[in-house]
């Protein structure tokens, strides 16, 4: 069959040897003559032989085309159900009242007004009006807890407290040592060992932990003056309006803090290593410089590096700085390249000072020693016994001037 063919208004109805058919549906419906049937363009739709035509005298087949159509090809099982003219009514007493809390749900699902505020209220289906929805009331904020002071909280553990007794220390024979003297005039030892406590303060309060508090004094060899530099910087710390100083003897070998302050022997460090029944803080030794407390070395032992390795340490020390962050713990230890004390304790410390003479200590020596002290996160190096500096340096000789 050749395909439909349009004429200018675009309905093939009008197109030459077509005829025109009134009533067709659409213009791409087709009446072919030859075949006496619709056809859409290539394909044909019906054939109206096969329905039967309408009788005029019965009446019967008086029905639409479709219907006469599907009742010929068995489509009138697919045909809707009825619908009745009306529907009964319902009686008044079966319609359900929304219940309050339905009425809160639609009014939460009332389109919003201007800023956010619900619109009027609108009326239900049987005449009932919804009240308007109420805001959520307002809940007053709970007011913010005060700041804790600085420092608070660090320590949960009670602060330990040294009760020992007070001994006085003999000035004359600190100046005579060539140490720093309390109460005396400003000089050069004193300016110097200010800007060294200073640095460690820093490095203490920076951390704010227990360990960085503890500060190990050591140096590569013997007689390059660590138990001057630990027994001056802990008497420089004492000087400190906020601050407490407990100086630990640690050169169980050769113990020379009580000697150097001239403070009687007694138990002291290792007698708590050895003895888990001995209290440290009840071996501690008061001065009469405010904030200055001693720890003896204690009995000596051959064995002073097996207790240190030991996890009693461990406990001592926390107990020496427990619950006081405002206390610094100095350990004067033995030379670290002739003892290994000086390794152990350095597991326990957050800071180490390593004292290097300096026209003694060599570079071999400072490595070395570094490098047996890395248990320790923080080494720094205190160069001792200088008489020449390259930037004019002069500590102590301001004060007093034109007086």
């Amino acid at each position: 069959m050749p395909r439909a063919r349009y004429g200018a208004s675009g309905c093939g109805c009008s197109a030459p040897g077509w005829p025109r058919l009134a009533g067709c549906w659409w213009c791409c419906w087709r009446w072919n003559s030859s075949s006496a049937g619709w056809w859409h363009e290539d394909a044909q739709l019906t054939e109206h032989r096969k329905i039967p035509a309408p009788d005029a005298e019965t009446g019967k087949g008086s029905a639409s085309l479709f219907e006469r159509a599907g009742g010929s090809y068995g489509l009138d099982q697919f045909r809707a159900p009825a619908v009745p003219a009306a529907l009964p009514d319902a009686p008044r007493s079966q319609l359900r009242r929304p219940a309050q809390n339905d009425a809160a749900m639609r009014a939460a699902a009332m389109p919003q007004g201007a800023h956010g505020k619900p619109r009027d209220a609108a009326p239900l289906a049987d005449g009932h009006m919804l009240p308007p929805a109420r805001p959520a009331p307002r809940v007053p904020a709970a007011p913010a807890a005060p700041a804790a002071p600085l420092g608070a909280g660090k320590s949960a553990a009670p602060r330990v407290t040294f009760t020992g007794e007070r001994f006085p220390i003999d000035r004359n024979h600190l100046r005579d040592q060539g140490m720093i003297v309390p109460e005396g005039p400003v000089t050069a030892l004193i300016e110097e060992f200010r800007i060294v406590k200073r640095q460690i303060l820093s490095s203490a309060m920076e951390r704010e932990t227990a360990r960085s508090r503890r500060v190990l004094i050591c140096s590569p060899h013997p007689g390059e003056g660590k138990t001057f530099c630990a027994t001056n910087l802990a008497i420089a710390m004492a000087a400190e309006r906020d601050r407490e100083v407990l100086l630990v003897d640690a050169d169980f070998a050769k113990p020379s803090i009580l000697s150097t302050l001239g403070l009687p022997k007694g138990p002291g460090f290792m007698d708590c290593l050895a003895d888990p029944s001995i209290l440290p803080e009840d071996l501690v030794m008061g001065t009469d410089i405010p904030g200055l407390w001693v720890l003896p070395a204690g009995n000596q032992t051959a064995f002073d590096s097996e207790y240190l390795s030991a996890g009693r340490t461990a406990e001592v020390v926390d107990r020496l700085t427990v619950g006081a962050p405002d206390r610094i713990v100095i350990f004067d230890s033995p030379p670290a390249l002739s003892a290994s004390p000086a390794a152990e304790l350095a597991n326990h410390v957050g800071q180490a000072i390593l004292v290097a003479r300096a026209d003694r200590t060599g570079q071999s020596a400072l490595e070395d020693a570094v490098h047996l002290l890395s248990a320790c996160p923080d080494i720094k190096l205190l160069l001792n016994a200088t008489d020449y500096s390259p930037s004019g340096r002069n500590f102590g000789s301001y004060y007093g001037y034109g007086a």
